[in-house]
């Protein structure tokens, strides 16, 4: 039986408070990995030698190796020819891949989810609106880029647009919807560092606000034309960031 260690839940208690479980190694080197990865500790490509993570995370190899291995099998790692790990390579190619599947799949489980739409539904959307605009307007007065209120608004962007489509009633959507929400994520975070750097003429909220209203009037074309729109803009925000002198984005 693996050792279990005791780790602050990431998602915070009914009360709002922090609460404590019990997980592996393993889980804890995974969730440190992954959130180093997307806040871009490591550069694309960068190798990730056994001994380096060690002195980071603490732990042996073997509950390092399976960390990497669940990384690599959501794509943030990828393995080299000498059996070791690196951080994925950042590819416009990839990007707009990941943004055009993740389209076919969150306005299929959008309409779904609009077709079995019911008041508990529409309250979690409200909440999580709410949430997210209380999270995107703390994140915006920090004078400088602050991690945690980062941290803070990554997830509760992640549960909006989770509960957009959370009444769709099928797991494999769902599933296929997080994955592809990962690869676009590690995309997306270092995309909006740059962007809150140099301004930005978006207005983010603005979507969010109407992806609410359309869903809200359960108008199920309006809204996945809105939400394809809306991932299209960011990806195009990326491509152009991608592109800028200087920025290391090496090629799949």
């Amino acid at each position: 039986m693996k050792p279990r260690i005791k780790a602050l839940r990431e998602e915070p208690g009914a009360d709002g408070g922090a609460e404590v479980e019990d997980i592996t190694l393993s889980e804890q080197i995974y969730r440190l990995l992954r959130r180093d990865i997307m806040r871009g500790a490591f550069a694309p490509g960068q190798s990730l030698r056994l001994e380096l993570l060690k002195q980071r995370y603490g732990g042996s190899f073997s509950p390092i190796r399976e960390a990497l291995n669940r990384l690599r099998s959501e794509r943030m790692v990828v393995t080299t020819t000498s059996r070791g790990f690196r951080i994925a390579p950042l590819s416009v190619e990839e990007m707009w891949d990941a943004c055009e599947t993740r389209i076919l799949i969150d306005c299929d489980a959008l309409r779904r989810s609009l077709a079995n739409a019911d008041d508990a539904w529409e309250a979690r959307l409200v909440g999580a609106f709410h949430a997210l605009a209380l999270a995107a307007r703390r994140a915006d007065e920090a004078p400088v880029l602050d991690q945690e209120r980062e941290e803070a608004l990554e997830a509760r962007h992640h549960d909006f647009h989770h509960a957009l489509i959370g009444a769709c009633r099928s797991p494999w959507l769902l599933d296929l919807s997080a994955q592809l929400y990962a690869q676009t994520e590690r995309y997306r975070r270092p995309a909006r560092a740059l962007a809150v750097a140099s301004g930005s003429e978006r207005n983010v909220d603005d979507e969010h606000r109407q992806l609410l209203d359309a869903a809200l009037s359960r108008d199920a074309d309006r809204s996945a034309a809105m939400l394809a729109a809306h991932y299209r803009k960011t990806a195009q925000v990326i491509e152009r960031i991608l592109a800028w002198p200087g920025r290391q984005a090496a090629s799949a």
